[in-house]
């Protein structure tokens, strides 16, 4: 039973929920400054992934080679495009009042959204763990989070944060499924590596988040594909050779 799942996407549906409804009613600066805390959650759980790393060149080798990946596919104006078109679906059904922010604004906001909810090593892991031992205490944690932010960015997407809930939970549902087949084919090192390599993504996010740099994370996401496979690469072929 997907019990994590259930509850992350959950999670993400309850908090857009109630911060599209009270989101008027908070002000700017109370939420400007709560997102900023969000924004710093996020980049220390990253810290705290980044350090558990054990092979920091294949690691960094992932992330700059997957994000090249992702600039050279264009997976971020992809991911733009699949913003922009979820923005549509629900402003048919729900006025979306979104006058306060700039269009771009809002669709890399909700870019930033769809990443962080959908993307985080710790999310695509946790739910990898579930999966194949049944613990879920790691997506349970990370709901907690999901939580607030759902609320925070809902104040300014409106209910277009509980449609992300439905990629996240068909990505996190596939990968509890596979976990029976992926689990089996890795080991505490690749494991690590994968969430330090989420660890940056996350990272990278609450600079985003808080506004200070817009990092092109959508296009890092390539990274968390290629990480474990150099991992292994590494400790089995390239270490062996320089030692």
């Amino acid at each position: 039973m997907p019990i994590g799942v259930i509850i992350n996407t959950l999670s993400v549906v309850v908090g857009g929920a109630v911060g599209a409804v009270v989101g008027n009613r908070l002000s700017m600066d109370f939420k400007e400054k709560l997102n900023m805390i969000l924004g710093v959650c996020s980049m220390g759980m990253g810290i705290s992934t980044i350090v558990l790393m054990k092979n920091m060149p294949a690691v960094i080798f992932s992330v700059i080679l997957g994000t090249a990946i992702g600039l050279a596919i264009h997976l971020g104006d992809k991911i733009n495009k699949l913003a922009q078109g979820m923005q549509k679906i629900i402003s048919r059904i729900i006025k979306v009042d979104n006058s306060s922010i700039t269009q771009e604004d809002y669709i890399s906001t909700l870019v930033t959204c769809i990443v962080l909810f959908c993307a985080s090593g710790t999310g695509i892991y946790g739910a990898i763990v579930s999966g194949m031992t049944g613990d879920h205490s790691i997506l349970i944690a990370k709901s907690i989070l999901d939580l607030f932010t759902g609320l925070i960015f809902s104040c300014t997407l409106g209910l277009v944060v509980c449609i992300v809930a439905i990629p996240q939970f068909i990505l996190f549902l596939l990968l509890f499924l596979l976990a029976g087949f992926i689990y089996p084919m890795t080991n505490d090192t690749m494991i690590l590596d994968f969430k330090a390599c989420g660890g940056f993504i996350m990272l990278a996010t609450g600079f985003r988040m808080i506004k200070v740099k817009m990092f092109p994370v959508a296009d890092m996401i390539p990274a968390m594909i290629i990480v474990m496979p150099l991992s292994a690469f590494w400790v089995t072929i390239v270490l062996p050779l320089v030692s």
